[in-house]
Formats: C-alpha cells, structure tokens, sequence
C-alpha cells in the first residue's frame, strides 16, 4: 500500500490524479480462515487491525451485509469522550480516546479527530452533585475532567443562554481532550490499514446460518456461499440479537433507533461539543458548518433507520432555549441508528455459550466514541480466548451475576 502523504498529493496533482489506488481490496471470499468478524463499521474492523497489529493475526475476513461502515459508524454525531463514572467504563473509554489521539498516524490516514473539548450541561441541582461525583471519580481514575461555573461555561461557548426559564445553566463536567472525528473516515482509515495486512473485506455479503459441531464454532452461510473458521467474532450493533439466535443463545439486549440530525451550515460559531442530558439534547458544529444535533433514543423497541417528528420538535425545542441563535436555521436532514441496549447500559464484550464465538455488543449510544478501545479489547478476546482487563468486567456472566456496570444515568443516559 503506497503511503499518503503531502508529496503523494503533490506528485498525483502532476499526473491529474490518475494514479491513486483503491484504498482496500474487494477479494472474493476464501472457503477458511482463521478468525470471521461479522460486523464491518467501526468496532468490526478495529477488531481486525488490532488482531493483525497486535497479534499477528491476519488470515482474517470482515463480512458486511451492507457497505462498510454503512450502520451506525455512519449514523452517529460523532462525539468522543470518557468522562464516565464507572471504572470499568472510564477504562475503556479513556483507552480509545487515548488512541483517538494518535489515530491518523497510526492508521497513515486523516480521521480529523478534533479534540475541542466536550461539556455536559448541569441545569438542576441534582446534576451539580452528580457531575462533581464524576470529576471526584474520573481524578481517580486518572481521567481530566473538571466541574465549572456558569462563567467558565460562557466563555468556552459564548453563544449559550445561562439563564433560561426552564433550564438555566448552573456549571458544566468539562473534558478539555474530549471532541470529534469524522465517522467515515474512522472507517475507511481501518479498512485500508486491514486489506494492506492482507484481510478480506466482504461487503454485500450476508450471514444467514452460523454452524457448530460439538460446541464448537466451524463456520458461517453466506449469501455468496460457505465459509470456515476457527473462530467467529460478532460485532453487529443492533442486530447482535439476530446473530445471536444463529448461534443458539440470547442476549440481554434490545434495539431501538436514536435520533439525530443536521442544520444548514452557518458561519463558525462553536468550536466545543455541548451535551444537555436534561433535556436530551446535545450539539456541535461541523467542519462544513452545520450544526450536529442529537437526540434520545425512541422509548420502544424498534429497527428504524429514519426519523421522526416528535424527537425533532422534542430536542430542538429544548436546545432553542439553551442556544436562541439556533431558532431560524433550517433542518438539512435526519436520520436515526440502529443502537443495542442493556439494561446496565453497558456494553458486552465476551465469550458465548457457543465455544470460540465472542460477542462485541450492547455500546447503546457510546458506540463511535468507544471504536479503539473496543477493537484493542475485542481483538485481545478473540485472540486469547480469555478477555483482557479492559474487557473482564463486560462479560455475559455479570448479568447472572448481578455484577452491573450501571451507566444509565451517571453517562448522561448513556450518550
């Protein structure tokens, strides 16, 4: 794979940018491999870089129903941070944001990570407690954040209202090296790092049947035929529980869609992302200028990519009051993903009942910024058979266990 870089741009500009090849391959599929990941957004295919950079393991195939990173690695509004309360999850989170950080060097390709710096809105008194317990938590933890005043919070985003009628702001959990990354190129950057190790990306490629014999794993029915393996990774999102009905077994998880949407792009006029857990909203502004809107997930279970009236008039009405400049720009478009809850709101990472098949599921709303920590956590797994430390604590086990990781409100209803 020829290497990106401002002399590339340079020489390809002489020859009319002819010369650029395909940033990964489109094999066709093998009979075996060593390790099937079904999933290819984000999670999926860190789980194969991190199995190829940090194990040696490349005799691998990412299979995708759709085209890559088409779910809810496409689907999201993009923020990362890791001010959560929980150690487990300040863990894992603190670990892709740190890998976040370095990710465009690593990866030879630009994810345009922008650490702005991310706030989380405390406008009743019960979230001045409950955000301070979380800057007392993450000290330990070892994670920057800080509690602020109202004043600090005007001067990081000047165009926010601090007294609303209804919501006034009364502080803010701060994470100066919190941000966002462009969402595809997260993506693409790890498909071309894979197919330079040699990987199979197979996309419009569906999973219909996955195959057992004595407990074991043996392989996967595909639209475009059998495939063998030794182990299997489920990496798939909302649709963990479909898969998890082939192999046998059941989850404790259910999908539901979550709203966002875009403005029309505007003049820069915020370089943070604001999150406002009171009322389910949260925003930042894009390169291009839009202003990126966020929502609560919808309160019943369903599998619906697209939007819907009532979580816009919801969110934007509340988000008007906190930010009046924003109430005459126009709506560009609207989406919703695909997001699977648990009922701790914490993810999944573990072995299944079915032997040498590991499951990465149950992000709910956390999934983008938890990509690289994930893939690093997910990788250590499927390679060793046994999790690591940063995915012992999200094992199945802990439900029958009682051992909850409760993040459903101290992450700001896990957003």
């Amino acid at each position: 794979m020829r290497r990106y870089s401002a002399f590339a741009i340079a020489r390809e500009a002489f020859r009319f940018h002819t010369g650029w090849e395909r940033a990964w391959a489109a094999p066709e599929p093998k009979s075996d491999y060593d390790v099937v990941i079904v999933g290819a957004g984000g999670h999926g295919l860190a789980t194969a870089y991190y199995l190829g950079k940090n194990f040696g393991i490349t005799n691998v195939a990412i299979i995708e129903k759709g085209w890559l990173g088409g779910g809810n690695t496409g689907r999201n509004t993009t923020i990362i941070r890791s001010n959560y309360l929980q150690d487990p999850s300040a863990a894992i989170y603190e670990k892709a944001r740190s890998l976040y950080e370095t990710m465009s060097q690593d990866l030879n390709y630009n994810v345009m990570f922008s650490p702005r710096g991310v706030m989380m809105l405390a406008q009743t008194e019960h979230e001045i407690r409950g955000y301070q317990r979380t800057a007392h938590a993450n000290a330990l933890q070892g994670v920057s954040t800080e509690f602020i005043s109202p004043a600090r919070v005007k001067e990081l985003c000047p165009i926010i209202e601090l007294s609303g009628p209804r919501y006034p702001v009364l502080g803010a959990l701060w994470q100066p090296r919190g941000g966002t990354a462009r969402h595809d190129a997260v993506a693409w950057g790890y498909a071309r790092a894979c197919s330079d190790m040699g990987m199979h990306i197979l996309q419009q490629t569906e999973v219909t049947a996955i195959h057992q014999s004595g407990g074991q794993v043996t392989g996967v029915t595909t639209s475009k035929g059998e495939i063998n393996c030794k182990k299997l990774a489920i990496v798939v999102a909302g649709n963990s529980g479909h898969l998890a009905d082939m192999a046998g077994f059941r989850l404790p998880m259910e999908s539901a869609a979550l709203q966002a949407l875009v403005s029309e792009p505007i003049k820069p006029c915020m370089d943070v992302v604001v999150m406002a857990n009171t009322v389910h909203g949260y925003m930042s502004q894009s390169d291009k200028g839009e202003l990126v809107i966020g929502g609560g997930a919808d309160g019943f279970n369903n599998y619906t990519q697209r939007g819907s009236f009532h979580h816009v008039e919801e969110t934007v009405r509340a988000l008007i009051e906190t930010f009046p400049i924003i109430s005459r720009l126009k709506m560009l478009r609207q989406w919703g993903g695909i997001v699977d809850m648990t009922g701790d709101r914490s993810p999944i990472i573990s072995k299944t009942p079915l032997g040498n098949c590991f499951i990465d599921g149950g992000w709910g709303t956390g999934g983008f910024k938890s990509i690289p920590g994930s893939g690093w956590a997910m990788a250590e797994l499927v390679a060793k058979g046994e999790p690591g430390a940063l995915a012992a604590p999200f094992g199945l086990d802990r439900f029958k266990d009682g051992r909850f990781i409760d993040e459903s409100v101290a992450a700001g209803v896990a957003h």
